[in-house]
């Protein structure tokens, strides 16, 4: 018998009342910061989309790399989930004010690289370097790293845990993980983004980073590198949420990741991310026909990679919201079909989301450019913005009201 089912004081009746409720909320949150025609004006979009890329990650970065939840029961010692929830809830807003602005815009973008800060780019000069260009150049440098960070620390929380550092002490375990996940980041925004920023300016800078080497999928944008690893994170995730830690789990020792492990579940995860995004990008040429370096819109080699990890963030969505408001239905004796079953119902409903998305209502609510393929139109920041409320309550605030000790 699973967790889950052990759990029988949930009824899926108040999840299904608790996902309105935050369905309500992500769009009171969308019109106040992120609808073009309301108040903040957020929604650019790359300047909203990398924000809430970073404020997602802050949440991951809390969560499940230093366990602020942890740490904040060990020493408040208090069981009010409610005001445990608004003090983690602002120090996530202000880490992403501080990594954004003061990191990124301030210190790297103004003593580093450029292209991180609007207002280097400004300075700098050339074509493309006004303030409004620049600062959508920066925000997509930015967007890029923190996919990168996303994608290392989601994994490394479902391959590698605590090892190798399990019996050192907790202040030990966080550090060693976050620099060893900045290093593995730092490693993979170079290889996969970096080329493809250096080569948004004209003229190129060439010298500080080489032309995009990926040349083999039909484009030079990092949309690519984008869609595989969105499409790789679904799998990490599927792993982690809906098939209970399982296939990885069977090469722990003593509870605790391995080398194997950890090797195993990136290379695996990687290569279902790379068959995903085979398969998705056919499925578009039955629609769309063959996609072409320079096509516009739906014809556009980089709009199908980026697609491709659009749909991936629907999957999640979906599988996040199976996971918390229907408690991750259903619990059948057996794990490989609970998690075939999980999968199929996470993957339907992420189709469902996807057609919300893109039919009238969606361009109602969300102020959105109606159709497909719209170049001021970026699914994924609707979809991070949902899936951080969701995180919110069910690490923040130890889900609830829904979940209550």
């Amino acid at each position: 018998m699973t967790e889950e089912s052990k759990d029988l004081k949930f009824n899926c009746f108040f999840g299904l009342i608790n996902f309105v409720v935050v369905f309500v909320i992500v769009w009171f949150l969308w019109y106040v910061f992120m609808n073009p025609d309301a108040v903040m004006k957020l929604y650019t979009p790359m300047y909203g989309f990398a924000l809430i890329a970073v404020f997602v990650s802050g949440i991951i970065l809390m969560a499940n790399v230093v366990e602020c939840s942890t740490l904040y029961d060990r020493i408040v010692k208090s069981d009010n989930p409610i005001v445990k929830g608004i003090i983690l809830t602002i120090i996530a807003f202000l880490l992403m004010i501080v990594l954004n602005y003061i990191v990124f815009w301030g210190f790297l973008g103004k003593l580093g690289i450029a292209y991180f800060s609007p207002d280097s780019i400004v300075v700098s000069g050339g074509i493309g370097a006004e303030p409004f260009s620049a600062r959508e150049n920066a925000s997509i440098a930015i967007l890029y790293f923190f996919t990168a960070f996303l994608w290392i620390a989601l994994f490394w929380g479902v391959g590698a845990g605590r090892w190798p550092w399990q019996n050192n002490s907790y202040g030990v375990q966080v550090w060693s993980r976050i620099f060893a996940i900045i290093f593995f980041v730092n490693i993979i925004y170079v290889i996969l983004f970096h080329p493809h920023v250096c080569y948004l300016f004209y003229p190129a800078q060439n010298k500080a980073g080489v032309e995009p080497w990926w040349g083999f999928s039909g484009t030079g944008s990092a949309f690519f590198g984008l869609g595989l690893a969105l499409c790789s994170m679904f799998w990490i995730l599927s792993s982690d949420l809906l098939w209970e830690g399982y296939p990885w789990k069977v090469m722990e020792k003593d509870g605790e990741g391995t080398f194997l492990k950890s090797v195993a579940t990136f290379l695996a995860t990687l290569a279902l991310g790379i068959i995903t995004v085979y398969i998705l990008t056919r499925i578009m040429n039955i629609f769309w026909d063959e996609a072409f370096m320079g096509g516009q819109y739906t014809d556009g080699t980089d709009f199908r990679y980026i697609h491709a990890g659009e749909i991936c963030g629907f999957f999640i969505l979906a599988m996040f919201i199976l996971k918390h408001y229907f408690n991750n239905f259903p619990n059948l004796p057996k794990i490989w079909l609970r998690s075939i079953i999980r999968t199929v119902i996470a993957i339907v409903g992420g189709l469902l989301i996807y057609l919300f998305y893109y039919s009238p209502a969606s361009t109602f609510f969300l102020a959105k450019v109606p159709g497909v393929a719209q170049p001021d139109d970026k699914p994924l920041v609707w979809t991070l913005l949902f899936l951080s409320v969701i995180l919110i309550q069910s690490e923040f605030f130890n889900g609830w009201p829904l979940k209550r000790k």
